[in-house]
């Protein structure tokens, strides 16, 4: 189901979009005018990337207690963070400390804001919760892509402190990158290699070997990819050539949904405690210059219950990772786990 929308403010002007099921919340304008980011955008000759300089991140909530939590809804006392409503249910708003931003960098930051519960995770949201932020990212990736300043558009979700987490409330992000970012452009030469779309060619073959894969459903699969870098690594790939969630039907993205809850719920079966990962939802660029095929990646940091892979020498410097466990091995460990899940 497509959720519907109500576009208001926060208190200093910035976006804030309120989606839900169930009836809007009344629109508000903004009491103080919004700040204006320092960002600056420079370009690595050496590596042939971007970078983007920040400093406003660095004074950005750390860690807060419940009472300070800025991702939870209005108190009834009036006070509140970046939500000035008292209850919702998914929330978007314009990041206070963005990467990008118009008129800077170009592009966008949001935060996705999953539940007005300041417990849980994406793995305990309601089913029809989760389903209901695929058409958020669907809705977001329209949008955003659309703006001539907007060649990227990526939602991710950083969870738990060992992967950089400076908020326990449920959340994600979405990054509208001005340019295309690395990743982006290995995997255009990589079809460009292939003469077609290397997704769907991983895919196949991972269902056909079978040893890698964790969870299929009617238009996903998930898998621990043959050349993984993480230990539990897991890419969930749609069946079908489908470039982004704007070409998904309504059962394609519940599917996806329930595919990514099977998977984060393994992830928390597996070592039976809190497991962080990083997730990134990967589709078709906006600059309208190439395909893509809509898969969502997870990178977790543990190898073992309480062992981390950190990267070293190698892997920053020569960008060459060493993988301590064997994919066949930690897809047999995920496996049980999501069945232990249920």
């Amino acid at each position: 189901m497509d959720p519907a929308v109500t576009r208001t403010h926060t208190d200093d002007g910035r976006a804030l979009l309120l989606y839900g099921r169930h009836a809007p919340v009344p629109a508000r304008s903004p009491a103080a005018p919004r700040a204006t980011p320092t960002l600056e955008r420079r370009f690595d000759e050496l590596r042939g990337e971007e970078v983007i300089f920040a400093s406003g991140r660095q004074g950005r909530v750390h860690l807060p207690d419940l009472a300070g939590c800025p991702l939870c809804p209005a108190r009834p006392d009036g006070g509140h963070g970046e939500i000035p409503v008292r209850s919702f249910e998914i929330a978007v708003f314009e990041n206070r400390s963005p990467a990008f931003a118009p008129g800077a960098t170009g592009g966008a930051c949001e935060v996705v804001v999953y539940t007005d519960e300041h417990e849980g995770s994406f793995a305990t949201l309601a089913p029809e919760r989760a389903e209901d932020l695929m058409w958020v990212w669907r809705d977001r990736y329209a949008e955003l892509g659309a703006r001539s300043d907007v060649a990227y558009v990526m939602p991710f979700e950083n969870r738990g402190v060992e992967v950089g987490v400076t908020l326990h409330h449920p959340h994600g992000q979405i990054y509208a990158f001005p340019f295309l970012p690395p990743v982006a452009v290995a995997e255009r030469e990589a079809d460009e290699r292939r003469g077609g779309c290397t997704p769907c060619a991983l895919a196949a073959a991972e269902l056909t070997d079978g040893r890698r894969v964790v969870h299929s459903g009617e238009a996903t699969v998930a898998f621990v990819p043959y050349a993984a870098r993480w230990p539990y690594e897991v890419h969930v790939v749609l069946r079908e050539h489908r470039p982004s969630l704007l070409d998904c039907s309504a059962g394609e993205l519940r599917d996806l949904a329930a595919a990514l809850q099977a998977v984060t719920r393994g992830y928390d079966a597996l070592f039976d405690r809190p497991f962080p990962y990083m997730l990134c939802v990967h589709q078709a660029p906006t600059d309208g210059r190439g395909d893509g095929h809509l898969h969502v990646e997870f990178y977790p940091p543990l190898r073992s219950a309480k062992r981390f892979k950190h990267l070293a020498g190698c892997e920053q410097g020569a960008g060459v990772f060493l993988n301590d466990t064997l994919p066949e091995h930690t897809a047999a460990e995920l496996r049980d786990a999501i069945a232990r899940a249920g």
